[in-house]
């Protein structure tokens, strides 16, 4: 993304923004929460998680399987209810959900690496930091 900016209140992003038209352009508004890139990473990260809880053992599918899920799912909704909010420590208050939960999902990859089950740490742990980065970065640009 090449910027964003608030217009009266209103969401812009600037040249390498996506649109539900598939195009580029300069300076659209940002109408839908699919629109923000942090959401399409968190939610690329909850598919991934989707995934690595698939090759964890079977007696886990009630306890860390179903926690590693509930806390990715957390993160990508969290940004979409942030997103719809009017004011601005309403939008920062679930923009630090999403960043709890961010963490809390770091955690399970940490302890799924230390038992030695079959996750690809590294590229989840990659993703979770760039969601992160992204997160604080939002939240800077809302208390702007």
């Amino acid at each position: 993304m090449v910027g964003r900016r608030t217009v009266g209140g209103r969401w812009y992003v600037g040249a390498m923004c996506w649109r539900a038209t598939g195009k580029v352009g300069p300076w659209v508004p940002i109408e839908r929460f699919e629109q923000l890139e942090v959401w399409r990473l968190a939610h690329r990260l909850v598919l991934d998680v989707y995934k690595a809880t698939q090759e964890l053992p079977k007696d886990q599918r009630f306890g860390l399987n179903a926690q590693m899920q509930r806390a990715g799912v957390s993160v990508s909704a969290n940004n979409a209810e942030g997103f719809k909010r009017r004011g601005s420590a309403d939008k920062i208050r679930f923009y630090n959900f999403a960043q709890g939960s961010l963490e809390e999902v770091r955690y399970y990859f940490i302890l799924c690496r230390d038992l030695g089950y079959k996750v690809n740490y590294e590229l989840l742990a990659e993703q979770s930091e760039r969601v992160g980065r992204m997160l604080t970065g939002l939240i800077n640009s809302v208390k702007v």
